[in-house]
């Protein structure tokens, strides 16, 4: 019986990993639709859809969805979609900020306040969190590729900004409206990324205990199930006793 159990569990589990990975997906293609909708459908000559498009191969989309996503961009039964950002306040007052692409900006942001409201969080004014975040571009390359030295000089002359090393890899910042410049420099030197997107990076972090992560967690995970949410960022800070603990 414990057995038939856990291999429910094992099943259960991996039905909700499948269904997460759909609706990644699904928010990867409609980003990509919106970018060669906006500009040109080669990502050579469209900046944010080589972009989309980078990050979309970064987590395995297969190549004929990203066609599809590109060619639907060009069709005129493509639908149209607003991109919107909220802002607000989740479990403990750490800041939350939410990017969505809505065809139905009353519907959006309904459910949205309604998501903050149930997970202990409040909805607040734009500009009400942001201001504890700098937009920039993050590209992500495995520790493989050299050590700290190697990638601090291939980024300097990319023109990134800055540098973090670790065992499991290196991440580069630069400023958000350098990224496709920097990021073609950096492939030229090391090679494809891991991944490459824009961000918004804390520049204050709220201190998270565990009864507040779970919390945090329950609000991100009901903001993500929404298909007009494309991003949810947080500036949280939490022990490695605490994230092991999750």
């Amino acid at each position: 019986m414990a057995g038939h159990s856990k291999w429910a569990n094992i099943q259960h589990r991996k039905g909700r990993q499948d269904a997460a990975r759909s609706k990644l997906f699904s928010k990867l293609s409609k980003e990509i639709t919106v970018a060669a909708k906006m500009g040109d459908p080669d990502p050579e000559k469209n900046p944010r859809l080589r972009l989309a498009v980078k990050e979309a191969k970064s987590v395995s989309v297969p190549k004929d969805v990203i066609e599809r996503a590109i060619k639907k961009s060009q069709g005129g039964d493509a639908d149209t979609y607003e991109e919107i950002r909220y802002e607000g306040y989740g479990p403990n007052g750490v800041a939350v900020i939410v990017e969505a692409m809505t065809d139905n900006r009353n519907r959006t942001a309904s459910t949205v306040r309604s998501t903050f409201s149930k997970n202990g969080g409040n909805l607040g004014e734009t500009g009400s969190v942001s201001f504890m975040f700098e937009r920039k571009g993050e590209i992500v390359y495995p520790a493989s590729v050299g050590d700290y030295d190697t990638v601090m000089m291939a980024a300097i002359e990319a023109g990134a900004e800055d540098v973090e090393s670790s065992d499991d890899g290196h991440v580069i910042y630069c400023a958000d409206t350098d990224l496709n410049e920097v990021s073609t420099a950096l492939e030229a030197d090391l090679g494809e990324s891991s991944t490459t997107k824009l961000i918004w990076k804390p520049t204050t972090t709220t201190e998270m205990d565990l009864d507040g992560m779970q919390k945090l967690m329950k609000l991100i995970d009901a903001l993500e199930d929404d298909d007009d949410v494309q991003k949810v960022t947080t500036n949280f800070e939490a022990s490695d006793e605490v994230m092991e603990q999750l």
